[in-house]
């Protein structure tokens, strides 16, 4: 992770984002996969503490990214970053928003000390790189931020280089870079190549200058996720989760690939792998979709499934793959019988229940008699009962 001592610098160096008297490395962001994302900690008395995300807000959070020389704050959250760690904070920011550095808002004494589990602040500040003007976020002029938003100068761009930019913006691939010639000069930032390669944040590698020539960047992925849909008349509607989803033996479905309206055109590819074979199957996209039907499910159409939409935008030729659907095969024979064994049982048991109640109505007369000499047996005195038994 880039140090948050050299951001300081770099931006302190050429007047931007720093401009307080703070002492310099009073915060930073831990954990995360940058500089501009992770736990927040401030530095006191030697010590860096995290805190409490009771004690901070929206407007202690643009604070916080402005001084780190990122983009504006669109995470904030607790524990994105891990759990608390001793010291904690014990002040609550009052920040207005417009201040230079954490350490120059008001703050007041906080009532807590400690910090319940999953509340230390984690912040994820946006990338100081983007590109505008382009079909998608994916392409257009590049831009990068160092207090200011600028175009980078257009000249001597390579795609090795364009790599960088494309990874760093979450982009996949570089496709193409160019340089556009503007018929004014404007404020650039340029930047050198070897530095971009090497450089642990591409920000150390700025320096302000003013040109005509701007870059322009495409990245591969331009497109959005695909999704893929499995519809049968038994189970209905599907979309792929992770438990898959189930047809029946012999029984017809329709694998759906469709996209959010993005760009007309484009061509869905369904592939299909089991444990022994795979299969491609190809249509145009019609109405951003397309449907696959299977008129008889068998065991051999059990496996994974995903959709991946092809595009040709810019004379090159982009592709977007959907998560896999799994999908299972059920045979529809111990279904059938428990159909059939289930309602059979219930009317055997009520066909029973029907006879048994029958016979004991028909009873009823003799448990009667019976009653009634049970009652006479008991209304004789014992003397009579025993001289009975004597007699016997």
């Amino acid at each position: 992770m880039f140090l948050c001592s050299a951001i300081l610098h770099q931006c302190a160096a050429v007047g931007l984002c720093v401009q307080s008297p703070s002492p310099p490395n009073s915060v930073r962001l831990v954990n995360g996969t940058c500089v501009c994302s992770g736990r927040l900690e401030v530095k006191s008395n030697q010590w860096w503490s995290s805190v409490c995300e009771d004690d901070f807000d929206q407007q202690d959070a643009e604070v916080v990214c402005r001084e780190l020389c990122c983009g504006a704050p669109s995470v904030h959250q607790g524990a994105l970053y891990g759990e608390v760690e001793a010291p904690m904070w014990t002040k609550e920011f009052q920040c207005g928003g417009h201040e230079s550095a954490l350490l120059d808002c008001r703050s007041s004494s906080s009532d807590r000390n400690t910090c319940s589990p999953g509340k230390a602040v984690g912040l994820t500040c946006s990338e100081p790189v983007r590109l505008v003007g382009g079909d998608s976020r994916c392409a257009g002029t590049l831009e990068m931020k160092l207090g200011d938003w600028r175009p980078v100068h257009g000249s001597d761009r390579t795609l090795k280089e364009a790599a960088v930019f494309c990874r760093e913006l979450d982009c996949g691939s570089a496709v193409s870079v160019g340089q556009r010639v503007e018929s004014s000069e404007r404020s650039v930032w340029r930047i050198f190549g070897d530095c971009v390669l090497s450089a642990s944040d591409l920000r150390d590698c700025l320096i302000p200058d003013s040109s005509s020539s701007i870059y322009d960047l495409i990245c591969s992925d331009l497109l959005l996720q695909p999704i893929i849909t499995v519809s049968s008349s038994m189970y209905g509607v599907s979309e792929a989760q992770q438990q898959g989803a189930r047809v029946l033996r012999r029984s017809t479905f329709t694998i759906c690939c469709s996209i959010q309206p993005q760009y007309p055109g484009g061509s869905f590819q369904l592939t299909f792998t089991s444990s022994n074979s795979a299969h491609n199957y190809t249509q145009p996209a019609v109405n951003h979709s397309a449907h696959f039907l299977f008129a008889a499910a068998e065991p051999a159409h059990q496996g994974s499934y995903s959709c991946v939409y092809h595009l040709n935008v810019f004379n090159h030729t982009f592709s977007s793959e959907s998560r896999l659907l799994s999908l299972t095969v059920l045979d529809p024979r111990p279904l059938i019988i428990k159909a059939i064994v289930l309602p059979l049982t219930l009317l055997l048991v009520n066909v029973a229940l029907y006879f048994y109640c029958k016979a004991n109505r028909g009873q009823m007369p003799c448990r009667q008699k019976n009653t009634e000499l049970d009652q006479y047996n008991l209304d004789v005195p014992v003397a009579e009962e025993e001289g009975a038994q004597g007699a016997e």
